[in-house]
């Protein structure tokens, strides 16, 4: 299986790079950065590239792959809904519209949140814009997408959030989201838990196209 992976240096992708290197069945991944991370490993390559809004110039390097596992987001924290859409919906839409065309027999995996809101109309800005990004990519004639919805996340295996405040804030919690992780998997799960079940989505399929945090653990 080759995997394109979107969104290597933050937290989620740190975690599912770490599951995609381990996994046999992973032959190649390819993951698609706007500066190196310098990560080595002969399974992975890096591709550079500063434009995250127009993938054409490097639409011969993403065919031939069987999963894309889509992990960039930023927090919507301090940020006006047309900011917080350009980066969560153009650019998710901007790779998965590409990809969809050139890569039709592909599974595109998604990382969005828990409240997600489907019907787009909600109070909440950052709901709404995921819901928007969750719907308009379960519309692509892909041969399987799956919206991953987890909740609290775990970080594990020395990784690191970039964004200071969040690590600092799995820092201060990190025994606390360890302990609700085995009393309420239904709420919390783990940066390897996700990584393991994108691959057996890809691999298996899934039992529904969104998935929320207990089902994420099930797989």
């Amino acid at each position: 299986m080759n995997v394109l992976l979107f969104g290597a240096s933050g937290m989620v992708g740190q975690g599912v790079v770490r599951e995609c290197l381990l996994d046999s069945d992973a032959e190649r991944v390819l993951s698609i950065v706007r500066a190196p991370t310098g990560q080595g490993d002969p399974k992975l390559r890096e591709l550079v590239h500063k434009d995250f809004f127009d993938f054409t110039a490097i639409e011969g390097e993403l065919s031939g792959y069987d999963a894309c596992f889509f992990c960039l987001g930023v927090s919507s924290v301090g940020m006006k809904e047309a900011d917080y859409r350009r980066v969560t919906y153009d650019i998710t839409l901007a790779a998965a519209r590409l990809l969809a065309r050139i890569n039709p027999a592909m599974t595109f995996v998604y990382v969005s949140g828990l409240g997600t809101d489907s019907s787009e109309h909600g109070r909440t800005m950052w709901a709404r814009v995921k819901g928007k990004t969750e719907n308009d990519l379960l519309r692509l004639p892909f041969k399987a997408a799956y919206m991953f919805r987890p909740g609290g996340i775990v970080p594990l295996h020395g990784v690191r959030s970039k964004t200071g405040f969040v690590q600092t804030t799995y820092t201060v919690l990190g025994p606390l989201l360890r302990l609700l992780y085995r009393l309420f998997p239904q709420y919390v799960t783990t940066t390897e838990q996700i990584g393991r079940a994108m691959l057996r989505a890809a691999k298996l399929g899934a039992p529904k196209s969104i998935l929320e945090t207990s089902d994420i653990n099930k797989l």
